[in-house]
């Protein structure tokens, strides 16, 4: 078992390290005023009208990197941090979520795929773990068959999570263009901006690898289970 405690100091590891580097990150680059003067909320509703996505409405929310965007809602909601900030980290972050809208809009096909597995994931993230350590305790046949079932459930998550990835990656590059095409921020500024959609991007690796390891955790208790 040695091995699987190594991977979860690892997978640990690189999630506190992801944390530091965005939090970091966006620290640093949030004291760095835009030279355009354009707030989050400007630069967000600007790229939005450019890319005939008047509809969308931009929507403060409290708190601080809670920035999403909502399909369902048609709406773009920034934080308290980044929808009237100008500083090169808020408008990096805030077209960032605008590249997802754009995704949206266009049926970016690995989002999709992400929004067809939500609802799984959901159930797997939740009732996955829970069956397969009911399952682990129970020895009977039944106990085989809910550890199978919650492996199963668990791997939609895990599958989410590693779908998330591309999406996440890509709705950066898009901000990232954007901002260039548009001039919102220089390119001296465009380089602060890459640093932080890089650092949040690290989360969602972090978060991958450790919804994999989880898997693999289980999937190994049942191998080893099944070899009693």
């Amino acid at each position: 078992m040695d091995w699987q405690i190594w991977l979860f100091v690892i997978g640990l590891g690189l999630s506190l390290f992801a944390q530091i580097k965005v939090q970091s990150s966006f620290g640093r680059y949030n004291r760095v005023m835009a030279r355009s003067g354009y707030t989050g909320f400007r630069a967000a509703r600007r790229v939005l009208d450019e890319n005939g996505l008047r509809e969308v409405d931009v929507q403060r929310v409290g708190g601080s990197l809670t920035d999403h965007y909502s399909p369902r809602e048609k709406v773009l909601r920034l934080s308290d941090a980044t929808h009237d900030s100008r500083s090169v980290a808020a408008i990096g972050v805030a077209l960032h979520e605008v590249g997802h809208a754009v995704q949206h809009k266009e049926g970016y096909f690995a989002n999709k795929i992400r929004s067809a597995l939500l609802l799984p994931a959901n159930i797997g993230s939740q009732f996955g773990p829970v069956l397969a350590v009911a399952g682990l305790l129970m020895q009977s046949a039944l106990g085989d068959q809910l550890m199978s079932i919650g492996i199963l459930f668990f791997a939609a998550s895990v599958l989410f999570y590693l779908v998330t990835l591309p999406v996440e990656f890509n709705a950066s590059r898009r901000a990232l263009a954007m901002l260039s095409q548009t001039g919102i921020l220089a390119d001296d500024e465009i380089r602060g901006a890459r640093k932080v959609l890089s650092a949040a991007a690290l989360t969602y690796v972090a978060s991958a690898l450790t919804a994999v390891l989880y898997l693999l955790r289980f999937v190994a208790m049942a191998g080893s289970r099944r070899r009693r």
